[in-house]
């Protein structure tokens, strides 16, 4: 079942339009890549705090954020450490743990089916040649599969570790493949059911 990371509330971002959202979540992914100063990331990791604590978040939800990517986050640690310096890796890290939880945020206070609503209020402006409705499906769509593939994730590590496996990378990763790819299909097969495609 595909599900979505909305967690209810009634702040002020919760109430914000999507498509705002969306630009302003576009802007600051660009703004903390472009400008490498560490003042701007210092400035980013302070905006998403307050944005966390103005949604009414907390800091649980944050790192419910990051936990995903954690083994990626110290993959990228080690090798910025081994390649430059530990200022690097400590400046790395930290830029794509914010960029993570900026996303987050966006999805944390804003449903999936408004998701669909903001792409399409983002993309009003482009040609009419631009397929609109299939743009905003798909990225609705994307956004529906990251919580119901880390649920995937939860349930094939919970299998594995009764059977002792928990370390086999290879244990982990096919069944998580193999089911992903079946929703895949099930949700391809509604969509061309519904004359979508």
């Amino acid at each position: 079942m595909l599900t979505d990371l909305y967690i209810p509330g009634d702040s002020a971002l919760h109430r914000a339009r999507p498509a705002w959202k969306l630009a302003l979540l576009f802007a600051y992914c660009t703004a903390i890549f472009v400008v490498t100063h560490p003042g701007m990331l210092g400035a980013g990791l302070v905006l998403v705090a307050l944005g966390y604590g103005i949604a009414g978040l907390s800091a649980r939800d944050a790192l419910t954020a990051i936990r995903p990517a954690l083994v990626v986050l110290v993959i990228i640690f080690a090798a910025q450490l081994w390649l430059e310096s530990l200022g690097m890796a400590i400046y790395v890290t930290l830029r794509l743990m914010a960029l993570l939880m900026a996303a987050a945020l966006v999805t944390y206070t804003t449903r999936a089916s408004e998701f669909t609503e903001g792409i399409l209020a983002l993309l009003s402006r482009a040609p009419a040649w631009v397929p609109k409705d299939k743009i905003a499906l798909a990225m609705s769509l994307v956004w529906r599969f990251i919580p119901m593939i880390r649920a995937q994730f939860d349930e094939v590590r919970e299998a594995q570790r009764a059977r002792g496996l928990e370390r086999n990378m290879l244990a982990l990763v096919v069944p998580l493949v193999v089911r992903t790819l079946k929703t895949a299909d099930e949700v391809a097969e509604a969509i061309t059911a519904r004359s979508l495609d």
